[in-house]
């Protein structure tokens, strides 16, 4: 209140100083402002439009801006004007951007470029907007005189601002998902770009019943997708993929984010799902995109099993993000769960939301046996151990199968043997997977389902168990 107190005494701020020399003899009440918010995952796009724009303007002005109140969105409004809580004339801040290259890219925080077109001063504001104390998009702001000059003008910039950030691909085509922390390198933004091992097709092994329906209801879907929209039907589709857990669907995710091509692929988890607006307007911004909601029973239960009115307004967010997506938006979604049976029939049960259920069922013999030759990696196996391992395996689930193969190469480094791989190796593995570890250690492993314990094929139990 000091500062205050010393501004009213001693008249207009550095920054009023600043763009009344500007704007020179015209009254504030003459000066007009437009602004747009654009999303978060466009602030490199927003900066290099920007920069773009101001390429050609030989002589400007850009000043750092400084905000004493951190929740509130600094517009050109609190620049003119006093107040208890002014914005006032402050240092250039950078935020250093992940953008899924080598080195980040460096964008302004906040901004004001003071410039002409011909003899018309105006400004420009770039500021984060800020939604309920955190930052929700980026805020560009242009103040011009009042009139048809300034009003042209106006229309003119924004209209090419918007064009160059919607051409712009900073995030296109990318795995991203929004982050309410700061990482721990420093670097700022709220998108994090993720690096996804390349998936191939050979390591997705699923029944070919549910490999030809993941095909027809993605790939096949996405090349008829124009057709569809010319013939005034939805261009959006929602599946889920159902099963027990370990069974390939975040690794079927992967697979398809990797090779759906100039795809946008959104990752959702249950923690943020306070961020689905934003989310949604992501999927829009940056479509065609692919909207992956992993573990989507945790929000969207049976509304007779929620134990708050909270869980019930998530679930509502997400029906009503769903719905409210035009028709021809090039949006596909992916919803997971291992438990189908507790899903919210209005999401589950109607078409336009969720258009195809695919089941990831745990392997069959032909599907263990795909498995065990893709993890055995560079182990050398004999088709008998290899029989022995599928036929011993039934009711396992992939990961497990996985985690079977890695722990029998380290016994089989720790008993010092080289070339094929040796039973020993696999029965001590079996052993400390199954036996040792007990129930819960099974369970965490993937194979609960499993028949390991009982089966009567004894030549690969370990020999205590025998």
């Amino acid at each position: 209140m000091i500062g205050y107190a010393f501004r009213m005494l001693t008249g207009k701020s550095p920054m009023q100083k600043k763009l009344k020399q500007h704007f020179g003899r015209l009254p504030v009440e003459e000066t007009a402002t437009t602004a747009r918010t654009f999303p978060l995952a466009s602030r490199v796009d927003v900066q290099l439009a920007i920069d773009q724009f101001f390429a050609s303007h030989g002589t400007l002005t850009l000043l750092g801006i400084h905000s004493a109140i951190g929740h509130e969105t600094p517009t050109l409004a609190h620049l003119f004007t006093r107040g208890p809580f002014p914005v006032d004339i402050g240092p250039l801040q950078h935020d250093d951007i992940d953008v899924g290259e080598p080195s980040p890219v460096r964008c302004l925080k906040n901004g004001l470029w003071l410039a002409h077109q011909s003899d018309m001063p105006f400004a420009v504001l770039l500021s984060p907007a800020m939604q309920y104390g955190m930052v929700g998009g980026v805020h560009v702001e242009l103040a011009v005189p009042k009139g048809e000059p300034g009003l042209q003008f106006s229309e003119d910039f924004f209209r090419q601002l918007e064009l160059r950030v919607n051409t712009g691909g900073t995030y296109r085509g990318r795995v991203i998902s929004l982050e309410n922390q700061r990482e721990y390198s420093g670097r700022g933004g709220a998108v994090k770009v993720h690096r996804l091992r390349a998936v191939q097709r050979e390591e997705v092994i699923l029944p070919e019943k549910t490999l030809a329906l993941l095909d027809r209801n993605v790939s096949s879907f996405i090349k008829a997708r124009d057709h569809i929209k010319s013939l005034g039907l939805s261009a959006k589709k929602g599946l889920l993929f159902y099963g027990p857990p370990g069974t390939g669907k975040t690794l079927t995710i992967h697979y398809l984010a990797c090779h759906l091509p100039q795809h946008t692929t959104l990752l959702i988890t249950a923690e943020q799902v306070g961020l689905l607006d934003e989310y949604f307007r992501l999927a829009r911004f940056l479509q065609p995109s692919l909207v992956v909601v992993e573990d989507v029973d945790l929000i969207a239960r049976a509304r007779e099993q929620m134990d708050s009115a909270c869980e019930e307004v998530l679930l509502n967010k997400l029906l009503n993000e769903m719905d409210g997506l035009r028709e021809d938006a090039d949006v596909l979604f992916i919803l997971t769960t291992n438990r189908p049976d507790q899903l919210e029939p209005a999401l589950a049960s109607r078409p336009g939301r969720i258009d195809q259920a695919i089941e990831f069922p745990l392997p069959d013999e032909q599907g263990r046996s795909k498995l065990v030759a893709l993890y055995a990696r560079g182990l050398q196996l004999s088709e008998q151990l290899t029989g022995l391992i599928v036929r011993r395996t039934r009711g396992a689930s992939p990961a497990f199968i996985k985690e079977l193969m890695r722990r029998a190469a380290q016994f089989q480094f720790e008993i010092g043997e080289n070339g094929e791989l040796k039973q020993s190796a696999v029965d001590n593995a079996i052993e400390e997977m199954v036996f040792t570890g007990g129930t819960l250690n099974l369970k965490l492993l993937g194979g609960s389902s499993t028949d390991l314990s009982s089966a009567s094929d004894n030549q690969i139990l370990p020999p205590q168990a025998q």
